[in-house]
């Protein structure tokens, strides 16, 4: 099921919110979890209901690890409080295999079924390349990814990591640890709510007026960002990318289209998340932070997925040594950690480049000392070439294969072929819809406020104004045909 859909508007989600006030009120808190937990479930196997074991399996793994580690099959420990563990007191060794069992146990789900395909395909490719076709796989087992695999097998994980070092107590009630791994809000494409942030709401949060009209707020912004500005700009980049090259205007266009495209559709996903949160009474963190603001790659990643770049900052890059032992290290630690992270976005090479390229800037960064030299320039240069380095790595993201991805870099630098059918693209994408589409979007991601801000404190105007683009949006969604999130995919 998607959020930017009728479907969901008008018949899930007043339907569950109803039902959800209303058990919580009568019910309490346990019932009100273990609907939520169901409602999550109907939401996630709306579309594949296999999908749902996967996750259950990895839930049951993360909750059964997590008292182990915490303790609590030791003699007499479950007539005591939940306590969180020293985080310097010494571990035991079933502790620690208890640990070693989720964190495996996950990222065999995660590798298995995101990047089986990948190496099938790989495995092929070298075969053939050296004249071994007979020693390749073309009837072997394909598998399909389960949507939102990668986030909730990091969010489930965290938890385990959590409970170790003693960041978070563990949870005794299958229900409630069930509703913190499926909440549907941002179970799909995030963000990836970490245990130790959302530990005390799960037990305890409070409901309000302010809190439900903030978050409604927010989804209406979120479902406006969707649908008026992350479509028309992905139609622009859908046009240059299906074409074999391009004019330079036209692939400096597609790229920027799907610059913005990404932006606001993934945010987009994130205020809804956010935004379903607050209704329920939970306070998720912020994800984006106008990324395209940032002066250097190290500060786009300051800004840009927060809930993915300080996961893999807490639980990869400083486990790994961070910058603690000595530069060599950590430029090889700064290069694991944006190869796995373009790993984690897809099972492709490109995806691969893609993260290399901002690991090989964030090590340039470093190497430059608290400035690069192009942050001791006026700020809209540096703004600039962040901007034209994000726009280069963002090809390889979105580009289907490896030529596909220096075909295009081509076209943006005037080595395309110049076909004659590929000038129709130029008239395609010009129009008056799509350059005014680009206009207001570029407008709003330079000197626009942010909903996070905007919906701080709510005015009547801004009530008018919200309702208003919610309403555009409807229409637009009716007129529309399906457009799922870019992140669904990952």
């Amino acid at each position: 099921m998607v959020f930017s859909s009728l479907l969901f508007v008008f018949y899930f989600l007043p339907v569950f919110l109803g039902l959800y006030f209303l058990i919580l009120k009568v019910g309490g808190r346990s019932a009100s979890h273990f609907f939520l937990t169901a409602a999550s479930y109907l939401f996630y196997g709306w579309a594949n209901p296999a999908f749902v074991l996967l996750m259950f399996a990895s839930t049951v793994i993360d909750y059964t690890c997590g008292l182990f580690i915490s303790g609590q099959f030791q003699k007499g420990a479950w007539k005591q409080p939940v306590q969180a563990l020293d985080p310097d007191g010494p571990r035991m060794k079933s502790q620690r295999i208890a640990l070693v069992i989720s964190i495996l146990s996950n990222m065999t789900l995660l590798g298995f079924f995101k990047y089986f395909n990948f190496g099938i395909d790989s495995w092929n490719a070298i075969m053939g390349g050296i004249g071994l076709e007979a020693w390749q796989y073309q009837d072997f087992l394909r598998i399909t990814l389960p949507l939102g695999i990668s986030f909730y097998t990091f969010q489930s994980m965290s938890y385990s990591i959590d409970v170790y070092r003693g960041d978070a107590r563990a949870i005794r009630g299958f229900t409630d640890f069930s509703c913190y791994v499926a909440m549907f809000p941002q179970l799909v494409a995030g963000p990836i709510i970490r245990f130790q942030e959302v530990a005390d709401q799960i037990f305890e949060r409070k409901h309000s007026l302010d809190k439900f009209a903030r978050g409604a707020a927010f989804f209406m912004m979120g479902i406006s960002k969707k649908v008026l500005l992350a479509d028309p700009c992905g139609k622009i980049a859908d046009e240059c990318f299906a074409a074999a090259s391009l004019k330079v205007i036209d692939a400096w266009t597609g790229i920027i289209g799907y610059s913005f495209q990404i932006y606001f559709d993934f945010s987009a996903y994130s205020d809804m998340a956010i935004g379903l949160g607050l209704m329920m009474g939970f306070v998720f963190p912020k994800n984006f932070d106008s990324p395209y603001h940032a002066k250097s790659i190290t500060e786009f990643w300051r800004r840009w997925h927060l809930s993915l770049s300080t996961w893999l900052r807490d639980y990869l890059y400083i486990p790994l040594g961070g910058n603690r032992k000595g530069n060599a290290r950590t430029y090889v630690n700064l290069a694991m950690v944006m190869l796995l992270g373009g790993l984690w976005h897809g099972a492709s090479w490109n995806f691969v480049i893609w993260g290399a390229i901002h690991g090989i800037m964030l090590g340039f960064e470093r190497a430059q000392g608290k400035k690069s030299w192009y942050q001791n320039m006026p700020g809209f240069v540096g703004v600039g070439i962040t901007y034209f380095v994000v726009l280069i790595a963002w090809v390889f993201f979105r580009a289907t294969t490896f030529p596909d991805a220096m075909n295009y870099i081509g076209s943006m630098f005037g080595f395309g072929d110049g076909h004659a059918a590929n000038a129709l693209v130029g008239g395609q994408i010009r129009t008056g819809y799509h350059l005014l589409s680009l206009a207001i979007t570029a407008g709003i991601t330079w000197f626009g406020v942010q909903t996070w801000d905007f919906t701080r404190n709510l005015t009547w105007p801004k009530t008018a104004f919200i309702t208003l683009l919610f309403f555009l949006s409807i229409g637009m969604l009716a007129a529309t045909s399906f457009s799922p999130f870019i992140y669904f995919i990952f």
